[in-house]
């Protein structure tokens, strides 16, 4: 392959994106020291990452309007740029309250990257899919790195210097991006705001029937990711009977093959469809969620725990050719806003996951709770292979 600008394009925004994920990552395994250090409970640092990923969803479609107006290098370095000082200001907080208003900052700032710099990809190639893919596996690579060097910092310096890895990562990215990527023009410079964010169009948009059908999908996927990364590892230890450090492997590898199935998923897409891929994907899921369901079952053995892992990280890699699914739907001048509005919609859904999940395992117990997951993917896999069935053109 020879190297092209575009190239360059891509390798620098999934380097902000891992750079935005991991100053938002960081903060998870430092949760007890956090707590002890301010004094407060579990829940009150628990209600300042809720209004992070809150915020981190609205964020993206007021994102794509700005990335029309102002060009998207502008607001991914924007949203680079304000990560880093997030991460800074978290870091120096003298107190809960500033701890808790800065997290949100973090997660405004932070969203304003994903949606912008897919549609900025998506006049790159012509292989989107792919590319999107690629773009994804950001997300993934952060998840892998970032809470363990975060745990060793934090336990040797302390929980400051673990949420300063945030600005070390996104100082430098923010510098190189700065350096190797051209200016864009913007889409639309010169309408006001104000008609961006008019109800009728918004409305008009998500009514689509194929754009409503994608919407339901991607939100059955975001719940089943928001839950996952929020719950695998206490599934594993608790409702598995593995050792801690057992489990944080086992998430680790969980994120490895999700990482890396992203670009491969996308490029799949490309050739043999959306839809089909994911499919595959979605039956990922229902098979390895219900392995690790079975692996809690007496006589069962934690053979299952493994592939369970694996075709896990496989199903959660839907984003790929969901996401090109969208931006097959729009077109060149809808993407920016456009596909950051649905990306709103279905992650201010899907971030139910870990509530109801985490109830529904205080309730029921873990396999009920992981079962329900697999339940989730088979509605979602039901759905594809009815609209194909049937010929509905969703």
């Amino acid at each position: 392959m020879n190297w092209r600008y575009a190239h360059t394009a891509l390798a620098l925004c999934t380097l902000a994106f891992t750079a935005t994920m991991v100053a938002r990552l960081v903060i998870s395994p430092l949760v007890p020291a956090i707590t002890e250090a301010f004094a407060v409970t579990n829940a009150t640092v628990g209600l300042a990452l809720s209004g992070m990923w809150l915020a981190y969803a609205l964020s993206q479609f007021p994102s794509g309007v700005l990335g029309d107006r102002y060009g998207e290098r502008t607001v991914i370095l924007v949203a680079v740029g304000s990560t880093a000082i997030a991460a800074l200001l978290i870091a120096v907080s003298p107190s809960i309250y500033g701890f808790m208003i800065f997290t949100v900052v973090l997660g405004t700032g932070a969203g304003l990257h994903y949606s912008v710099a897919t549609t900025f990809l998506t006049r790159q190639f012509d292989d989107i899919g792919r590319a999107i893919g690629v773009h994804v596996s950001g997300g993934p690579l952060a998840g892998l790195v970032a809470p363990p060097a975060a745990a060793l910092v934090g336990v040797r310096y302390g929980w400051r210097a673990g949420i300063l890895l945030g600005v070390v990562v996104a100082v430098p990215v923010f510098a190189v991006f700065a350096w190797r990527i051209r200016p864009t023009p913007p889409l639309r410079p010169d309408q006001r705001m104000r008609e961006r964010f008019a109800l009728g169009p918004l409305a008009e948009l998500l009514s689509r029937p194929r754009i409503v059908f994608t919407t339901v999908l991607a939100t059955l996927g975001a719940f089943t990711w928001q839950a996952t990364a929020s719950f695998l590892p206490t599934f594993l230890e608790v409702g598995g009977g593995l050792s801690t450090a057992l489990s944080a492997l086992l998430f680790s590898l969980y994120f490895l093959v999700h990482g890396g199935t992203q670009p491969v998923t996308g490029s799949i897409s490309d050739r043999i469809g959306r839809d089909t891929t994911v499919m595959l994907t979605m039956a990922a899921g229902v098979v390895g969620y219900s392995l690790l369901v079975a692996a809690t079952r007496d006589g069962i053995g934690r053979a299952p725990v493994v592939p369970g892992v694996l075709l896990i990280g496989v199903a959660m890699s839907w984003g790929a050719p969901l996401q090109s699914r969208f931006m097959d739907l729009l077109s060149d001048a809808e993407r920016g806003a456009g596909f950051g509005l649905v990306r709103t919609v279905y992650m201010v859904f899907g971030a139910s996951g870990s509530v109801v999940v985490g109830a529904v395992s205080d309730v029921a117990g873990w396999a009920v709770a992981f079962g329900l997951l697999a339940g989730v993917m088979t509605l979602g896999l039901s759905a594809l292979a009815t609209n194909r069935a049937l010929g509905l053109g969703y």
